[in-house]
């Protein structure tokens, strides 16, 4: 495999408990789609050589951007219910009246395959073309065991067949379809069925729930994670975001990768969280596009050490964004997290979040997912927004955007 050598970049690692890791005029060296060498330019030896070199002209380099919470395969959109909020509805009432995620089950449900992986596959280069370069895709707009299977046929597919990871995640406890309204026990039982179908067939890496008012009660949300667990799957948890059902207490018991949202969480559940070393997935789109007031416990969490992740929760309901980037400022912005916190909510952290321990860093060993960025440091892409710097990017050292 052909060797790499970037050269005259500034490189920001990440590669330790905190800081940028700034490695200024620096060069790295790609050999099989992993990092083999980094550090200064002036600090080359003869034996880092290369096969070929590219000469980044003091382009900010960092690890690949990590979209660590997304809903990216559904049909239909939901602008109607966006004019409804600004009339007044409640999302929660919007949901009650039948519309919400089941009007976008419904649109689910009634488009093709083919449909369905051309509109993910449009909205997965988007968030691409920004530097993401791993995308977690839930499912949980099909609520029947065969529309579920094909919703995450759709997120493997995509990762198959584009230049990024992706990680499948089963969500069937979103909502309650309408088939089984009355039944959501019985709907629970069949849909931790579901799992082990997509378990051997190999279509999910993860299990998820909604454990919220209009989402799951505690107790059906265990039955899932039990399931998940007889399976080896890990869990992660919609968790704290309408109210405090004490969800995220919960889903650390089971050693939650993350748990996400977390408007409501209280110091119980932070507590369990860092115990567990579940990390907390702030989700700035929603809280904005939802007009929520009440904040996540940043400073609390930030106090009790328990690590901080960021994502685009994109999807047609409540965060129809495509844009990590401009997540990375509302968390600054909205969320009050400093630059560097922000930064490592989408790389380090969302790694974290995801279970994978070979990316998100810049160090020798870890998958060469990389990004080239028209900026001189880090901190110019959290303050600024509605701007796009992104220069070239490499995933698994293979240039996937081209300068």
């Amino acid at each position: 495999m052909t060797r790499l050598l970037l050269r005259h970049a500034r490189l920001a690692t990440f590669d330790g408990a905190s800081g940028w890791g700034l490695v200024d005029d620096g060069a790295l060296l790609i050999d099989g789609g992993h990092i083999a060498w980094l550090g200064a330019d002036a600090a080359l030896q003869a034996c880092v050589q290369a096969d070929h070199e590219i000469n980044l002209q003091g382009a900010l380099l960092t690890p690949g951007l990590i979209d660590a919470h997304t809903h990216l395969v559904y049909g239909g959109d939901r602008a109607a219910e966006f004019e409804q909020r600004l009339q007044g509805a409640s999302y929660e009432a919007i949901a009650r009246a039948g519309g919400g995620i089941r009007s976008t089950v419904a649109a689910t449900r009634a488009a093709s395959e083919t449909q369905l992986f051309a509109d993910a596959a449009n909205r997965a280069r988007t968030l691409h073309r920004e530097g993401v370069t791993t995308i977690e895709i839930k499912s949980g707009y099909g609520l029947s065991e065969e529309a579920e299977a094909r919703c995450l046929r759709v997120a493997r597919r995509l990762g198959a067949e584009l230049p990024i990871t992706v990680r499948s995640t089963s969500l069937a406890a979103h909502a309650l379809p309408p088939e089984y309204a009355g039944r959501a026990d019985d709907y629970v039982t069949d849909a931790c069925h579901w799992l082990a179908a997509q378990q051997a067939t190999g279509l999910v890496d993860a299990v998820d729930a909604f454990c919220d008012t209009i989402g799951f009660t505690p107790a059906q949300t265990t039955r899932v994670f039990e399931a998940a667990r007889a399976l080896g799957l890990p869990v992660k948890l919609h968790a704290e975001q309408l109210s405090n059902q004490h969800g995220a207490a919960l889903a650390a018991r089971f050693g939650a990768l993350s748990c996400d949202h977390l408007e409501h969480l209280d110091v119980e559940g932070i507590a369990a969280m860092k115990a567990s070393g579940t990390v907390a997935m702030l989700l700035p789109g929603s809280y904005y596009f939802l007009r929520e007031t009440k904040l996540p416990p940043v400073a609390a969490l930030r106090e009790a050490g328990v690590p901080l992740a960021i994502a685009t929760d994109h999807n047609p309901g409540s965060s129809p964004t495509l844009s990590l980037l401009l997540m990375l400022h509302m968390a600054c912005t909205l969320f009050r997290l400093t630059p560097e916190e922000a930064w490592r909510g989408v790389t380090v952290n969302a790694a974290r979040a995801l279970g994978l321990a070979d990316r998100g860093r810049l160090a020798p060993g870890q998958r060469a997912d990389l990004v080239a960025w028209d900026a001189a440091h880090p901190r110019e892409l959290a303050y600024r927004f509605g701007h796009n710097p992104c220069r070239r990017v490499w995933c698994a050292g293979v240039e996937s955007l081209p300068a």
